[in-house]
């Protein structure tokens, strides 16, 4: 079977897009560091990509478990699984590392934010009997920016839910190649059991014959032994006509 062929590579290929997409986005949060409203978003587009293609890994490595029972059936070599194996341990460790770098990243933010949080708390509680007029106008600018961060975050939300819808997709379709997978494995161990089955049968006729033949031919003189071949030519044809050619 060649590498277009066959399923494997197919999702493999989908994976590493995946992969790509998600060291790309990875990237672009790094670059992040003034914008959390930004930061945010890509932080949890991250951690859902991460999670999807952990799934989709994992899927494939029942795939490599399922050939490695029987690799001559399926076309494959020892070489072949191993090289499988390799690249589902690196794809793992890749979009591993990306999901530890994410959440660490994170968890920074979360107490970077509840610091700035308790200094305000702070400043807040300081007299301010000279600076009235400058505290209005900073009210009202920072309830600007509330307002304007608020349709942000709306705007990001719904980009997200198009993404995950996106992803959504992409993990349903990989899951029916899966499936088919399945159900191609066990068609074709039905047919491999039934072909067995099959043959057993035959050649324990044939056996059976044969020693029916070997004890008239003892019986027999020249003359029958003679019929008797003739009959057994005809007779394997006609066996070889019904086991080969029905």
């Amino acid at each position: 079977m060649s590498s277009a062929q066959d399923p494997f590579y197919i999702v493999k290929e989908e994976i590493q897009e995946s992969i790509d997409k998600l060291q790309s986005t990875f990237h672009q949060w790094e670059r992040i560091s003034s914008d959390p409203g930004e930061q945010v978003h890509l932080t949890k587009e991250l951690l859902a990509g991460c999670e999807s293609i952990e799934w989709q890994v994992d899927e494939l490595d029942k795939t490599i478990a399922v050939a490695a029972r029987d690799p001559s059936w399926y076309g494959i070599d020892e070489v072949e699984l191993e090289k499988r194996r390799r690249w589902t341990s690196t794809a793992r460790t890749r979009v591993g590392n990306v999901k530890k770098a994410v959440v660490a990243g994170k968890e920074a933010n979360v107490s970077g934010t509840t610091s700035v949080n308790g200094m305000r708390r702070e400043l807040m509680r300081m007299p301010n009997t000279h600076q009235t007029d400058r505290m209005n106008q900073y009210t009202q600018d920072n309830d600007d920016f509330i307002q304007s961060e608020s349709d942000r975050q709306l705007l990001l939300m719904k980009q997200q839910d198009e993404d995950l819808d996106e992803l959504s997709a992409s993990v349903e379709r990989i899951g029916g190649v899966g499936l088919t997978i399945h159900e191609e494995l066990l068609a074709q161990e039905k047919v491999i059991d039934d072909l067995g089955m099959e043959m057993d049968s035959t050649s324990n006729r044939l056996d059976f014959i044969q020693k029916r033949v070997a004890m008239v031919m003892k019986k027999a003189g020249a003359k029958g032994q003679i019929m008797m071949i003739l009959f057994l030519i005809v007779l394997f044809i006609i066996l070889f006509v019904l086991v080969f050619l029905t």
